[in-house]
């Protein structure tokens, strides 16, 4: 049998996002914002969505491209994943081959790839030079049987608000996201700095829940925010909490998940899932006040192309 390595199709969402969440159940993935990541990322990230097939049938994907806001020129990523009952096949090595390839055609000089922190993964990285960096976990929470802490109490001049209240003007969002990104731990720290790009990527992205992202304002001005990510049925996902700087230390981060958490579950959500780098103390801590627990761990690993 053969392993063959081609482009993402748009017929391949189905296949694509169940692959996706056989090997990553701790990320909300559906067919829908399959075929919308790659169609709304920019041309100068040079993304490319590849797939793995034996006899007809997708068995890995892998995501790739450069990265345009990153600290400097010439880094890139790819991150492979095999269905785990169809590894040993060769797949996920043939796709970060073909990933590498292209990634050098498009200037590449440093390839990221997120790895998960088992012996066998963290194997296949190392035996394909990669070096291990910086680890982040995934995070779980039973919103179907467990109780969620009572909710903190709302300060005077604070508000809770939701995604779909900035309807209209989604712009005070894009700020405290662009400003909170900057801040997060990474190898690869972003820069959010194109306004246009974010509505579409972003705040139009099929997984993003307006009605269940909770903003706190504080006298009027957007503090802190936690986006809710689902994928409509059961599973909601944390896909980012931010707190600009000005704000930071109130418990405000804590009151805004409370919200969001509190109207998934009255909403029908029965995972609840997030991911933190394992640095990040204070959201650490945040999580596990919530009851949530660690369920994987991830290890970046970094290759210089040749």
């Amino acid at each position: 049998m053969t392993v063959l390595v081609r482009d993402f199709l748009p017929t391949d969402a189905a296949a694509w996002a169940r692959v996706g969440h056989a090997a990553m159940p701790y990320i909300v993935t559906t067919p829908e914002q399959v075929a919308f990541d790659l169609a709304s990322a920019r041309s100068e990230e040079h993304r490319r969505l590849l797939v793995a097939e034996e006899d007809g049938e997708i068995i890995a994907i892998a995501r790739t491209g450069l990265v345009p806001d990153g600290p400097k020129p010439g880094l890139a990523f790819c991150d492979p994943y095999t269905h785990p009952d169809r590894t040993g096949r060769g797949a996920g090595g043939l796709l970060l081959r073909t990933a590498e390839e292209h990634l050098a055609m498009e200037g590449a000089r440093t390839v990221y790839t997120w790895v998960l922190d088992t012996p066998s993964n963290r194997a296949f990285a190392e035996k394909r030079g990669y070096a291990p960096s910086r680890s982040a976990h995934f995070l779980r929470l039973d919103l179907a049987g467990g109780a969620l802490p009572p909710r903190p109490a709302v300060p005077a001049g604070v508000e809770l608000r939701t995604g779909a209240d900035f309807a209209d003007d989604p712009r005070p969002l894009f700020e405290a996201d662009a400003e909170t990104t900057a801040d997060e731990p990474s190898d690869t720290p972003a820069e959010l700095s194109d306004y246009e790009h974010w509505l579409r990527q972003t705040w139009r992205h099929p997984a993003l829940d307006h009605e269940l992202t909770s903003v706190v304002t504080v006298d009027g001005e957007v503090a802190t925010f936690t986006a809710a990510r689902t994928d409509g049925r059961t599973r909601y996902m944390s896909g980012m909490t931010g707190t600009r700087r000005a704000y930071r230390g109130r418990g405000l981060a804590k009151l805004a998940k409370h919200d969001s958490l509190s109207r998934a579950r009255a909403a029908g959500y029965t995972d609840a899932y997030t991911g933190n780098d394992a640095d990040n103390a204070p959201m650490l801590a945040v999580n596990r006040w919530f009851g949530y627990e660690i369920c994987a761990t991830e290890v970046r690993h970094v290759r210089d192309l040749g």
